[in-house]
């Protein structure tokens, strides 16, 4: 199963420069990096990061996680994917622009879920 971070291009060139990404400032304060799950991923986008531009999103294979990946209650009970540790570069699936569209909503990727 494919989980996603939403993520500023700027925190990602950072992540490629150290061979891991830490988080943004949200993650470091809660002590996890925040993904989605495909389902999760659109309400994130308009509940966290309306109108904003230079973002991406990175796909990882949430088994490949290992034990740091823990899936909690968030929004409404619903269970969200958290790792507490920082997300090696080499563990990413892939990382697709998260572009705006005119109404200023970001446009998922052609057959995202």
């Amino acid at each position: 199963m494919l989980i996603y971070k939403i993520c500023d291009i700027a925190l990602w060139h950072d992540a490629e420069q150290a061979g891991e990404l830490i988080g943004a400032p949200i993650d470091l304060a809660d002590g996890y990096i925040h993904f989605s799950t495909a389902e999760q991923a659109r309400e994130t986008a308009a509940k966290h990061f309306t109108g904003q531009r230079d973002l991406l999103l990175v796909a990882v294979e949430a088994d490949t996680l290992g034990e740091a990946l823990k899936w909690e209650p968030s929004r409404g009970g619903a269970l969200f994917p958290h790792l507490f540790r920082p997300l090696r570069i080499d563990e990413v699936f892939s990382v697709q622009e998260l572009p705006l569209d005119a109404s200023g909503a970001h446009v998922f990727p052609d057959g995202f879920t």
